[in-house]
């Protein structure tokens, strides 16, 4: 039996989702199970490869929807989980039990701990560490941006590593660590530490550029690292930096895409006013109410900075297009 696991690569949530389904399927089903995985990113068109489902058994997490008849499980909490409505519709006609959604959640991770638990007997006690800080990481509960931006706990090493890890046998050998080892253990491994140290320099500086790069208007703050070299950062550092904001928009560009980055300040003082996944979803990206993205093919950097100005000019009140949820 060859399980297949698709997750939202480059996610702490992600990866931790990825490694609880492994652990219950392991336990539950198939203890022999041959267990392969494959991290997605979100964009425009169909972000599924055409061998995405070649598993004896599919399953996808914390990513939005296929109705492709071969996948078998899916668990998500992306407000934008549906791209098109025959997806959506597709979703609500699945009678096979094994399809999990839930927009409140904060995190996938948990939310899918506790289907198992209720649904297929399935304790997920031993993950519990885990399971907080996935919580704790995707629905930005940090008791400050300092926090978040400092990195002292080992989740929040991993956090940083696994945002930026490109090496596809190494996410596979942290998401079986995460099943069997705890965090402050992996956050030690040789495979970890070796590639941290760099990326601590480089979040050095990028607080440093985002510092100098970053401009706050109206309570937003934008900018532009696209020409940086800076292919992902910390999204807490502009909070850290610009603690009275209540947006963010950034460009960042990497090997495979210009990103436009939108969120919402979890410490502002002034409510939220938009529903950013929907913002997002007009240009072929999505998120959550909170925080949302756009990827645009790598060679349209004007393209992304146009997308830029037009979330801010909505943000600010400039689009009478603004709908909170």
């Amino acid at each position: 039996m060859r399980l297949k696991i698709l997750f939202h690569d480059n996610c702490f949530d992600g990866a931790a989702a990825a490694a609880l389904f492994a652990a219950f399927y392991r336990e539950r089903i198939d203890a022999a199970a041959e267990v392969v995985y494959k991290g997605l990113q979100h964009r425009s068109g169909d972000p599924f490869p055409a061998d995405a489902f070649d598993g004896d058994e599919n399953v996808c997490v914390d990513f939005r929807y296929s109705a492709s008849p071969r996948l078998g499980w899916w668990f998500d909490h992306h407000v934008s989980a549906f791209v098109t409505p025959a997806d959506r519709a597709s979703f609500a006609a699945d009678t096979s039990g094994r399809k999990f959604y839930d927009p409140d959640a904060r995190s996938c991770t948990k939310m899918e701990a506790g289907v198992l638990a209720a649904k297929f007997g399935f304790s997920a006690g031993r993950f519990q560490e885990l399971i907080d800080w996935a919580e704790l990481i995707d629905g930005a509960l940090f008791p400050d941006a300092r926090t978040a931006v400092e990195l002292e706990a080992p989740a929040l090493r991993l956090m940083t590593w696994v945002e930026n890890n490109k090496d596809r046998a190494l996410t596979v050998r942290y998401i079986e660590d995460l099943q069997r080892a705890g965090l402050a253990e992996i956050a030690s491994q040789d495979y970890v530490t070796g590639r941290l140290e760099p990326l601590l320099a480089r979040h050095r500086r990028a607080i440093e550029i985002i510092g100098t790069r970053a401009v706050e208007k109206d309570g937003i703050v934008c900018f532009d690292l696209s020409e940086d070299g800076i292919e992902a950062h910390n999204k807490f550092i502009a909070y850290m930096l610009h603690p009275d904001c209540r947006y963010t928009v950034g460009v960042t560009r990497a090997s495979g895409r210009m990103k436009v980055s939108v969120g919402f300040n979890p410490w502002s003082k002034l409510p939220r006013e938009h529903n950013i996944a929907a913002i997002c979803e007009r240009y072929g990206g999505g998120g959550h109410p909170v925080v949302g993205a756009v990827s645009l093919p790598p060679g349209e950097v004007e393209r992304a900075r146009q997308v830029a100005r037009e979330i801010v000019a909505e943000l600010e009140g400039r689009a009478d297009r603004s709908s909170l949820s």
